[in-house]
């Protein structure tokens, strides 16, 4: 009957994927009345049968061919951003790169800057340093690994980050409001929060349809936020409501 049942409620998230495009673990777990951990073996055991895409906190449908122009739209739009943060960034400085595609798209602009110290929490990240030509200091943070956001996370992270002072942090985002800040799905929000204590400025790289994500758990409150360099989707009035926070918004231009 076990059996049976898991069955079941994997066919019954493939469809709901099918209907809404995306699922969230813990509104599945809510759903059919099980714990987090179980739904989220249902999402491992059908990502390894092609049936969906793991993301934090949950899982979206895998694209069709027909739009995977899309995807590389994303992908593209991604890179513009992080061209235009790149320009933030000076040689001899030290700056926090967190975990995330749209912050790991920064590190092939990197190899022309000179000097830099580089923390990370994302073996990714560390790993692309590495190899680039200019050598830049790379600091790993340590701590938990985390599966969900594939970086590490916890109490040892945010010590390590606790021993020094950063010029600027570079983070991602699940999701953008207006009127909180950046928001995730992963309810492991501290470690964001201690990267922006310990950097002078704060850089949100994000997408502008992040804008229309409801997303439950807020990461970065607008006041904890310097820059936000974003794509040139995004509307004047969103522009004006953020920037009333305080927050320069860098619209990043398109790039052949």
């Amino acid at each position: 009957m076990l059996k049976r049942n898991t069955q079941q409620r994997r066919r019954a998230i493939v469809e709901r994927l099918r209907v809404n495009g995306d699922v969230a673990v813990d509104e599945l777990a809510q759903l059919f009345s099980t714990s987090e951990v179980t739904i989220r073996k249902d999402l491992t055991e059908l990502e390894s049968n092609g049936l969906l895409l793991r993301r934090f906190g949950g899982a979206v449908r895998v694209p069709a061919e027909n739009e995977a122009v899309c995807d590389n739209e994303v992908s593209k739009r991604k890179f513009d951003i992080a061209i235009a943060a790149a320009q933030l960034i000076k040689d001899h400085q030290r700056i926090i790169i967190d975990s995330g595609s749209t912050t790991a798209a920064l590190m092939p602009l990197l190899a022309s800057k000179r000097g830099l110290v580089v923390m990370t929490n994302s073996l990714h990240v560390a790993h692309t340093l590495l190899e680039l030509e200019n050598e830049p200091q790379v600091l790993m943070t340590g701590g938990t690994w985390d599966s969900l956001s594939h970086s590490f996370q916890g109490q040892m992270a945010e010590s390590m980050l606790q021993a020094y002072n950063f010029d600027i942090a570079f983070l991602g985002a699940a999701g953008l409001d207006l009127k909180r800040g950046t928001t995730t799905f992963n309810e492991l929000t501290s470690l964001s929060r201690v990267m922006a204590e310990v950097s002078s400025q704060v850089v949100v790289m994000a997408e502008s349809e992040k804008l229309t994500r409801k997303i439950p758990n807020v990461e970065l409150p607008w006041s904890s936020i310097t820059t936000l360099v974003t794509d040139s989707e995004i509307n004047n009035e969103a522009i004006t409501q953020i920037e009333a926070y305080g927050v320069d918004v860098i619209c990043a231009a398109a790039n052949n």
